[in-house]
């Protein structure tokens, strides 16, 4: 066949690896974090052939390749592309995209797989990995023709950043990668369920009565409410969204993923709500008569016990996808929209409610009432009280947060103040303890002059340490802000609330200490264990370690200032809740507050 070419058709061929790369390129995706191992090789060796036009990171395992990807898209908006060779480098990032699928996170993952031949043998290194990933990708394909690698990398860039953004999967067998064509970079794409029109805006548009609708319920309502979720951010929709409080005075509170979409020091923000939400924001909810819902999709960590969310009000869901729509909570007016689309034209026509000042005034009072608070005497430092401090130092250079999971998490949400959004990047749905570090490798390869910050726990951080070699090694001067109480503390709270105390494996110390047996205080701030300060220094990092009150604002100003990554250590105790609290399944009536 190569032979009946001619010389120009020849001079044209193009091996798949390069086809891949180049297509990446012609789309403006500038960074790529991968993985190699024998069945990517090919596309390892086309990454280094287009070292001028796009970055290869290094991660030091495929899932903090995958979670960079993830803290790259969150913290732009474009899609994220993550690489990793077959069998176990592939499964490494299974975590990864389920975590990108629960946050609706437009991810490109690209793995190699066994040469075509081999598929289904039990090859070495050989794992099914489209069947493992069907379930949470938005989309996926096994590529077995050189010809068709163009037009899929293109129809996956189309489906992961359209509609609800979702991760898409592309196995890649190396012989693929190794065949050669001449390549139609303009191919036309298969995408049948996927109307052209998506192609050229939104294609999920509020009907001009349903907006009317939405105004007509706004004008008589008495006790409206917004509850205000990541589809906000996700669909650019934040100023939008300030425009339409700015015309309405309606209270805006906002999910976890939805922090930064409305600025938290507005005098009309209830704050995060659910389970560890604000009491006046839970408190809010249960009294509107009306709730407009945008961007969310009523997660059981939010409502709580379902029947008894918002029980009392009228509900206007809008949403890009249409099978979140009365799925979990039925919706008296459901609307399928680009939430920005339908802000929009709900601005240009809407009206304040006719008076809801006494409403405004009860909300007030709430926030007065019963603000997030903590122990400002104890003599040590509370996770709160460090959260809150680098707040206040790190604030006004607008540094986007990243964490891990857990309770320090949590006392995120709660104690640092978001203005804007892709601020704060955070595992939501899937909570995966690992996240926080690569994350902010992510968003700090997206962003090389901003102040980057991974607020974390020692038992989440340990799940992808060696992520610092990253920093170290690419240059990326991403802080660590560790909260480090010695325990797996989320699971401690629970063992404390509803298993009479009883330790099961959540001390992460020592097992000859005390504290393993359920005693004491922990190994103490002079020894404890492990030694992340000679840890982070290894890996070339600058470090500290801390358990002084007095010590915490030099040391906060001193990982700031530092020229590269750096970790600050913060000894806390472990006998420390996140609060206020509804019990799973419980309403705000149930809410634990000491």
């Amino acid at each position: 066949m190569i032979n009946s070419l001619t010389k120009k058709q020849q001079a044209q061929l193009t091996t798949g690896a390069d086809i891949v790369v180049q297509t990446l390129v012609n789309h403006g995706v500038d960074t790529v974090f991968a993985y190699p191992g024998g069945a990517s090789m090919p596309l390892h060796q086309a990454l280094t052939r287009f070292s001028d036009r796009i970055r290869t990171i290094l991660p030091r395992h495929e899932q903090g390749g995958g979670f960079a990807a993830q803290g790259y898209a969150r913290s732009t908006g474009r899609v994220g592309v993550c690489t990793a060779t077959s069998g176990p480098g592939a499964t490494n990032l299974v975590t990864t995209i389920a975590d990108a699928k629960l946050d609706s996170i437009p991810m490109i993952a690209i793995t190699g797989q066994v040469a075509t031949h081999l598929i289904g043998n039990d090859a070495f290194q050989e794992t099914p990995i489209v069947e493992i990933c069907r379930g949470i990708t938005k989309h996926h394909y096994l590529v077995t023709d050189v010809n068709d690698i163009s037009r899929i990398i293109q129809e996956a860039l189309l489906i992961a950043t359209t509609g609800r953004f979702g991760p898409v999967l592309i196995d890649l067998p190396k012989d693929v990668q190794m065949a050669t064509t001449i390549p139609d970079y303009n191919a036309q794409l298969d995408l049948p369920g996927y109307p052209a029109a998506i192609r050229q805006g939104p294609y999920f548009q509020a009907k001009p009565e349903q907006i009317k609708q939405i105004v007509s319920e706004i004008h008589r309502a008495k006790r409206p409410l917004i509850y205000a979720g990541g589809g906000i951010i996700a669909s650019n929709a934040s100023d939008a969204l300030r425009k339409l409080v700015a015309r309405t005075k309606i209270p805006v509170t906002m999910t976890m993923m939805g922090l930064g979409a409305f600025p938290n020091d507005d005098p009309l923000s209830l704050d995060m709500l659910g389970m560890h939400g604000t009491v006046y924001s839970n408190t809010a909810i249960y009294h509107a008569d009306l709730l407009i819902a945008l961007g969310v999709r009523f997660d059981d960590r939010v409502t709580g016990k379902v029947a008894a969310f918002c029980e009392h009000g009228k509900i206007i869901h809008v949403d890009v996808d249409a099978s979140e729509i009365n799925k979990i909570k039925p919706a008296h007016i459901p609307i399928v929209s680009d939430l920005k689309y339908a802000l929009d034209e709900l601005n240009k026509i809407v009206e304040p409610p006719s008076d809801i000042d006494p409403w405004i005034e009860q909300v007030q009072t709430w926030k007065r009432q019963e603000p997030f608070r903590y122990n400002e005497d104890y003599p040590g430092i509370l996770a709160q009280h460090a959260i809150s401090e680098l707040c206040r130092l790190a604030r006004d250079r607008d540094p986007i947060i990243t964490t891990g999971v857990g309770q320090h998490q949590m006392w995120a949400a709660q104690f640092y103040r978001f203005d804007n959004p892709r601020t704060f990047i955070t595992s939501a749905g899937l909570a995966t303890m690992g996240f926080g570090l690569p994350a902010a490798i992510g968003a700090q390869a997206a962003h090389p002059n901003r102040l980057v910050i991974d607020i974390d726990g020692d038992g989440s951080f340990l799940m992808n340490i060696q992520e610092l070699a990253t920093c170290f090694c690419e240059k990326l001067p991403v802080k660590v802000m560790l909260i480090n109480n010695q325990h797996l503390g989320m699971v401690v709270q629970w063992e404390d609330r509803f298993m009479q105390g009883n330790r099961a494996h959540t001390y992460l110390g020592p097992i000859d200490n005390p504290e393993a047996k359920g005693r004491g205080n922990g190994i103490g701030p002079d020894r404890r264990y492990p030694d992340f300060v000679s840890i982070a220094k290894g890996f070339g990092c600058g470090a500290a370690s801390i358990h002084r009150k007095e010590d915490l604002v030099p040391a906060i100003q001193e990982m700031i200032a530092y020229h590269g990554p750096f970790v600050l250590d913060i000894a806390i105790p472990y006998q420390e809740h996140v609060l206020p609290m509804i019990p799973s399944g419980g309403t705000v009536m149930d809410t634990i507050r000491e």
